[in-house]
């Protein structure tokens, strides 16, 4: 709230009377008149919500009272670690490791979530967005791989890649991993494994976390639901490769071929 105080550019929110940006749940009375994000008249007995789902501000980074005083320093700063997730109710574990640079931006590109409002298209689909960017990418997705496999060549220490998924759902449709604070479980693992303190095992997707890695401390969370949280399964998996395979005829033109080789490795890895 402290960072879009000021010099801030609002999109698809409701105005008010007096020029003020407004949105469902921003106050805990909601304002008698309104302008919707259509520039429509707009009441509380309007059925459709006066601010869209996909509303946003945008400003400068620098206006965030937490942001890390070395965020602009001109020479940049160490990346021990890159971390990619995608919005995913089955399929993808809570966190694994990429095994090598290839093999994790062979996850970003194929990095796939459920549709949600910021993306045109049914809410809750599956669909395989690269690098997160679909919806917001101006240029060829494939070039923009060819991109990051190139870095590879001029990056002395090559920062480590890893997958995770806070959305994971069980046969109940609840979600199994608490998420929010406790995400910092996860992270804690991931720094272990930056630092190589992590041991971790080999699976289908990368290298994962054995239970008693992650600290589990003042939190009821047993082995076995650790263990559907971490489930893979084969026919999944399936599924998963066709899905990207309709991707890569989409982008065959322009699609480095270590991403193809990729996929060859996982499906012979199942």
């Amino acid at each position: 709230m402290e960072s879009m105080r000021r010099n801030t550019i609002f999109t698809n929110v409701a105005l008010t009377p007096d020029g003020d940006v407004w949105w469902e749940g921003l106050t805990d009375e909601t304002p008698e008149q309104l302008t919707d994000w259509r520039g429509q008249p707009w009441t509380p007995a309007v059925e459709t919500p006066a601010a869209h789902p996909n509303s946003r501000f945008t400003c400068p980074a620098s206006q965030c009272p937490a942001i890390d005083p070395d965020w602009e320093h001109p020479e940049g700063v160490p990346i021990d670690a890159i971390i990619f997730g995608g919005r995913r109710a089955t399929t993808m574990p809570l966190v694994f490791q990429a095994f090598n640079w290839v093999h994790g931006v062979f996850l970003g590109a194929n990095l796939g979530s459920e549709t949600t409002a910021a993306a045109e298209g049914a809410i809750g689909k599956i669909r395989h967005d690269p690098f997160a960017m679909l919806p917001f990418c101006g240029y060829n997705m494939g070039e923009y791989f060819a991109h990051w496999l190139e870095m590879r060549k001029h990056i002395p220490e090559l920062p480590r890649i890893f997958h995770v998924n806070w959305f994971r759902k069980g046969k109940d449709g609840k979600y199994l991993w608490p998420g929010f604070q406790e995400n910092m479980r996860v992270l804690e693992w991931i720094f272990d494994r930056v630092r190589g303190r992590g041991a971790g095992h080999e699976s289908l997707f990368g290298w994962v976390p054995h239970y008693h890695e992650l600290d589990f401390s003042g939190l009821d969370f047993s082995e076995e639901q650790f263990a559907e949280l971490m489930h893979v399964s084969c026919e999944e998996m399936r599924q998963e490769l066709l899905a990207e395979a309709e991707l890569y005829l989409w982008l065959y033109d322009y699609l480095p071929k270590e991403l193809v080789f990729q996929r060859e490795l996982l499906a012979g890895r199942m």
